[in-house]
């Protein structure tokens, strides 16, 4: 009889909150990808980066191919996801509209 692997995987209460992001920045080397998950607030100059996820080269194109996958399974059920750049959302993020 085979026995499968199986993996015990625990999360953290703090961890199972989670971060909001909707930047992601991404750089390489040839050993690692660093993923940086920044959460850029309308009319604040600064914004931090809330999480970081330092990759092989190998596990980036892994992840890269599970997201591709799941996005295709979510479109299926729910339908295709408009890319920001057809929303043309504008670039002062709702806060106040720029004057010359």
């Amino acid at each position: 009889m085979e026995q499968q692997n199986q993996i015990n995987i625990e999360i953290s209460e703090e961890v199972a909150e989670g971060s909001y992001a909707n930047l992601a920045i991404i750089t390489h080397s040839h050993a690692e990808f660093v993923i940086d998950f920044v959460n850029v607030m309308p009319g604040t100059p600064k914004s931090k980066v809330k999480s970081r996820i330092i990759f092989t080269p190998q596990h980036a194109k892994r992840f890269m191919k599970a997201l591709i996958e799941n996005v295709q399974r979510y479109e299926a059920a729910n339908g295709s996801i408009k890319d920001l750049e057809e929303v043309q959302v504008p670039f002062n993020f709702g806060g106040p509209a720029a004057q010359a």
